[in-house]
């Protein structure tokens, strides 16, 4: 297989993983509802929790996490055999950003989904395991304090350049281009998606954890 069909099956690939609806499957499957109507609108594990439960919402917030590590970690297994050198990085990335734009805007779905923080997590977890785990850890310790789904969301990902940011101090690796913009966009996708929960939260009027109405992250 030439490289040029080798990276475009990975574009593909990263988002036809990304694209998988398991929130709406989950609420198909057990409660013959469509998420897209019910709650938030949302796909995500926080709607699945709220109208389908508890169990439900965990195993679609391990699919939505295996998505993202799914799509990293096969364009890692299929592109350094092309010899791409440094422009290797770059097509990772992409990979992983095609499967968060699969997961936010899912073909399955008419153009809808979740809002990326789990898929956004396995990405990570893919790419660069120490950072994904310490924005998994400033996501649930803001939970924690505040019980506050979308709050946590969105100070995990504007942590998240900093942290990538730290990563290549810490491993003396030298500035990696393309992880770094990966971070700036997983950011600001995140934030875009979360506009309307900033603005509840600015307002004061953003439900916590357990409420009668929490939005989706």
């Amino acid at each position: 297989m030439n490289a040029p069909i080798t990276l475009l099956l990975t574009l593909l690939a990263g988002y036809l993983l990304g694209s998988i609806p398991s929130g709406w499957l989950a609420g198909r499957w057990l409660k013959g509802i469509d998420l897209r109507e019910h709650g938030s609108g949302s796909t995500g594990a926080t709607n699945v929790l709220r109208e389908v439960g508890k169990g439900p919402a965990l195993v679609v917030f391990l699919v939505d996490v295996l998505k993202g590590a799914a799509a990293v970690l096969l364009a890692k297994t299929l592109l350094p055999p092309l010899a791409l050198g440094a422009a290797t990085d770059w097509w990772v990335v992409a990979s992983g950003l095609a499967a968060l734009a699969g997961h936010s805007w899912s073909i399955w779905l008419g153009g809808k989904g979740g809002k990326a923080v789990a898929t956004g997590l396995g990405m990570l977890l893919g790419l660069v395991p120490l950072v994904g785990l310490a924005c998994f850890g400033i996501f649930l310790t803001v939970l924690s304090v505040s019980r506050i789904v979308s709050l946590s969301s969105v100070l995990a990902a504007l942590s998240l350049p900093l942290l990538m940011l730290g990563s290549f101090a810490a491993e003396g690796s030298g500035l990696r281009p393309a992880y770094l913009l990966l971070a700036l966009l997983t950011t600001a996708l995140v934030l875009w998606r979360h506009r309307s929960n900033i603005q509840r939260l600015l307002a004061g009027s953003e439900p916590k954890l357990g409420a009668a109405r929490q939005v989706d992250p």
